[in-house]
């Protein structure tokens, strides 16, 4: 059960996922991360409107939270998204490192409505030779080069 607080950022990610469907930037998908009980980034599926099949909601929300807070790390936020957080997502949710994701609609719920996330699913599963997209390795010295010189780089910043 969530506090009333909490149930206002699940409100407010709801009502952003109404008003981007309802704009037409995209699917009814809305998201707001909040750092110790104040919306630091919100979002709304923009995917159609931009064009960018990477504007998901929680992906927009993560954006605008990090850039607020000057950091790739999402350290002590919490997610709350409209729906289940499909694979692309929940990889930037994880590279974000958020506390936790609070979400309303299932997964299942999302693809009743045709955004079923099953075939991606399966295919992180799907061995190389087995996935619908060809993925062809090629290996690189250059490319392979490269990551020797990042072993060595001192003052990098790890992620």
């Amino acid at each position: 059960m969530l506090t009333p607080i909490e149930a206002q950022f699940l409100a407010r990610a709801i009502a952003l996922s109404r008003s981007g469907m309802e704009n037409n930037e995209g699917g009814p998908f809305g998201s707001v991360v909040v750092l110790n009980n104040k919306i630091i980034g919100e979002g709304n599926n923009k995917v159609t409107s931009l064009n960018d099949p990477t504007a998901h909601a929680e992906v927009v929300a993560i954006r605008n939270a990090c850039n607020h807070m000057g950091s790739y790390q999402l350290t002590d936020c919490d997610i709350y998204t409209s729906c289940e957080p499909c694979p692309m997502c929940l990889g930037a949710i994880y590279w974000a490192r958020p506390r936790r994701v609070i979400y309303a609609n299932t997964r299942n719920e999302a693809a009743a409505i045709a955004f079923d996330d099953a075939f991606i699913y399966d295919e992180i599963n799907a061995t190389l030779a087995d996935r619908k997209i060809p993925f062809l390795h090629v290996p690189d010295a250059a490319a392979l080069a490269v990551f020797e010189q990042w072993v060595k780089r001192e003052g990098k910043k790890e992620y």
